[in-house]
C-alpha cells in the first residue's frame, strides 16, 4: 500500500452538465451552451448527443443555427456555481482533503484517499462508489486513482470511466497522452511538435541535461509531468454546507405544472445533500425571478424538518397555489435550512399521534382558503394594548412554548366590584369571568358630566345605574398604530328591568364608543 493515494474526479462539459442536471427532460436531446454577447455567441460547452451530431466548440451562433433539432442555451455562472456545490459535496462525503484542479470548462476535484481503504474498500471499490454517488447528483465524470496528484488529474482528464495506476506504473499509464495534457505555451508545443513529438512518453525518453539546455528551467518539470514523478504540496479546500438549488429557463414558464416538474426535481437534490450529512430539510427559501425583472418568494417551513419529498413537494404547489407569481418565470432557486429531525418516544398504551406532515399539509390548506394571519396559535404581544396578540405556527410536542404571566391590571386595585371579587377567590373559586367580543360592538353614547349615563346598540336600550372609570391607555403615538382609550366597567339596566355588566371603551383619537366584553 502506497504512502500516498489520490483520486481525481473529472466533469468534463461543466456548464452544459450544470445546466442538465436538473432538466431530464433535454438529456436526450443535442444541447449546445453558448457565451459571449448575440450576436457573437460561441459555443462554449455541448453534450454528446451534440458532439454526434457534428457541433464542435468555437462554433458561432450563426453556424449551429444551420442545425436543426438543436437546444441553445445561455451559459449560467449562478448554475453553474449552484452545481460545484454539489459536486464537491460528492467528494467531501469520501474525504475530508479535497483540492481543486478545474481546467477550462471542466470541474476537476482531487481526493486525497489515502487510508480510507477500511472505510470504502479497496480503491477500485471507492473509485465505482463515488462514481455512482456523482452520477445520482446529476453528473457524469471520470476517474483516475494514482499514488501521483499528476498522474491522476491528467489520466482523468483524458480517458472515461474508471482508470486505477499502479504505483510505479504511472509513465507507462501517461506515455499515450498528448502533449495537450502539459498544457504548454503555443510556442513550446510547437517546438517538440518540429522536433517530432507528440506524445508524453516521447518527452519522458528525453535526457533531462540536455532538455534542460535547450528548452530552460521549466522542461524539468515538464518531464517530471510527464514520468508521473512531479511533486506537489495538497492544498485542500474547506467546503461550507449550502443547500441551494437554481435552475434558469431557457423560455419563461407560464404554467404551474411545469414549475413543479423542476422544483420537484430540485427538492429531491436538497433532500438527499441534507440525507447525506443526517440533516432534514427545516425550511425552504423559494425565489422565483419573474419575467418583469420582480421576484416572487415564498417560505415553506414544516413543523418537524422532514426529507419526505412528496411532501415537501406538496407544500410547494399548495404555497404557489395559493399565492401564484403575477408574470412567467425565469429562473428558479430552492434555498435550504438544514435541521435535525426529532423522534418522539411514544408510551405502550398512549395513543398514535397523526403525523407531522398531514397537520403541515391540512394548515397549508387552511392558510389557502382563510389567511395565513388566521392560523395558528395566538400570542400575546410585549405591550400595554388591551387584547394585543397575534397568530404564530403551532407548536408541536416537546418543543417549548412561551407562556406569560398574567399581569395584574391597574383598574383591579380599589375597583369595589373587582376588589370584593378577590377578597372571595381567596374563599371560594371565582365566579365572574370576562367574556370579550370579537369584533367589539360599537355603541352610541348619552353622558351626563364626563361620565357615560346610557347606551344604545342592536340589543336595545340600557340605562346605566353605575359607572366605574376610567381607566386610560395609550401608546405607540409615533405610528398608525397608536391608542388612546378610556375603559369604564358600567351596571346597566334593560328595558325588562334586568342588569348587565359591561365593559365600555371610548377611542378617544376616533370619538367612538364601543362594547368590548360582558362580565358573567
Amino acid at each position: 500500500m502506497s504512502r500516498t493515494l489520490y483520486a481525481c474526479i473529472h466533469a468534463a462539459e461543466f456548464p452544459a452538465q450544470a445546466l442538465l442536471r436538473l432538466r431530464p427532460d433535454l438529456q436526450t436531446k443535442p444541447v449546445v451552451v453558448l457565451e459571449g454577447q448575440p450576436p457573437d455567441e460561441t459555443v462554449c460547452a455541448l453534450n454528446r448527443h451534440a458532439r454526434l451530431r457534428g457541433i464542435v466548440l468555437g462554433m458561432t451562433r450563426l453556424e449551429v443555427e444551420s442545425l436543426t433539432g438543436l437546444v441553445l442555451l445561455p451559459r449560467s455562472l449562478q448554475s453553474e456555481t449552484a452545481a460545484r456545490a454539489v459536486l464537491l459535496e460528492c467528494a467531501a462525503q469520501f474525504s475530508p482533503r479535497v483540492e481543486e484542479a478545474s481546467r477550462g470548462t471542466a470541474c476537476v476535484f482531487v481526493l486525497d484517499i489515502t487510508g480510507t481503504e477500511r472505510l470504502f474498500g479497496p480503491p477500485a471499490q471507492l473509485a465505482a462508489r463515488l462514481r455512482a454517488a456523482l452520477r445520482a447528483a446529476g453528473f457524469r465524470a471520470s476517474i483516475a486513482v494514482s499514488s501521483n496528484f499528476h498522474a491522476a488529474r491528467m489520466k482523468a482528464a483524458a480517458t472515461r470511466g474508471i482508470t486505477l495506476i499502479a504505483e510505479g506504473a504511472e509513465a507507462d499509464a501517461l506515455e499515450k497522452l498528448p502533449l495537450t495534457a502539459l498544457e504548454l505555451a503555443e510556442e513550446q508545443e510547437e517546438t517538440f511538435v518540429l522536433w517530432g513529438m507528440r506524445m508524453l512518453g516521447e518527452i519522458a525518453r528525453l535526457p533531462e541535461t540536455e532538455l534542460i539546455t535547450r528548452m530552460g528551467a521549466d522542461a524539468q518539470m515538464w518531464r517530471q509531468l510527464a514520468r508521473g514523478e512531479a511533486e506537489h504540496a495538497f492544498q485542500p479546500i474547506e467546503p461550507a454546507l449550502s443547500l441551494e438549488e437554481f435552475c434558469e429557463f431557457e423560455t419563461p414558464v407560464e404554467q404551474i405544472d411545469s414549475l413543479l416538474f423542476i422544483g420537484a426535481r430540485m427538492i429531491d437534490c436538497l433532500a438527499a445533500r441534507a440525507g447525506s450529512h443526517a440533516l432534514s430539510l427545516a425550511a425552504i427559501t423559494v425565489a422565483m425571478k419573474l419575467e418583469n425583472g420582480r421576484v416572487h418568494r415564498c417560505v415553506l417551513r414544516p413543523a418537524v424538518p422532514s426529507t419526505d419529498r412528496k411532501f415537501l413537494l406538496k407544500l410547494l404547489q399548495l404555497e404557489i397555489g395559493k399565492r401564484p407569481p403575477e408574470t412567467a418565470v425565469v429562473a428558479l432557486t430552492l434555498a435550504a435550512e438544514a435541521g435535525q429531525s426529532g423522534k418522539v418516544q411514544l408510551g405502550l398504551f398512549a395513543p398514535q399521534m397523526p403525523e407531522p406532515s398531514r397537520l403541515d399539509v391540512t394548515l397549508a390548506r387552511l392558510k389557502a382558503l382563510v389567511g395565513d394571519d388566521r392560523v395558528g396559535s395566538p400570542v400575546l404581544e410585549d405591550t400595554h394594548r388591551q387584547g394585543s396578540f397575534r397568530m404564530e405556527d403551532f407548536a408541536m410536542p416537546g418543543e417549548s412554548i412561551p407562556r406569560f404571566p398574567r399581569s395584574p391590571d391597574a383598574r383591579d386595585r380599589g375597583h369595589p366590584v373587582l376588589g370584593h371579587m378577590e377578597s372571595v377567590r381567596e374563599e371560594q373559586p371565582a365566579r365572574m369571568a370576562l367574556r370579550r367580543m370579537r369584533p367589539p360592538m360599537p355603541v352610541w353614547i348619552v353622558q351626563h358630566g364626563t361620565k357615560p349615563a346610557a347606551f344604545r346598540n342592536s340589543e336595545g336600550y340600557f340605562e346605566i345605574t353605575a359607572a366605574y372609570g376610567p381607566w386610560r391607555s395609550s401608546g405607540c403615538w409615533w405610528s398608525s398604530a397608536g391608542w388612546d382609550e378610556e375603559e369604564w366597567d358600567v351596571l346597566a339596566a334593560r328595558s325588562d328591568g334586568t342588569d348587565v355588566a359591561c365593559l365600555l371603551i371610548c377611542d378617544r383619537l376616533r370619538n367612538a364608543w364601543r362594547l368590548e366584553a360582558y362580565y358573567d
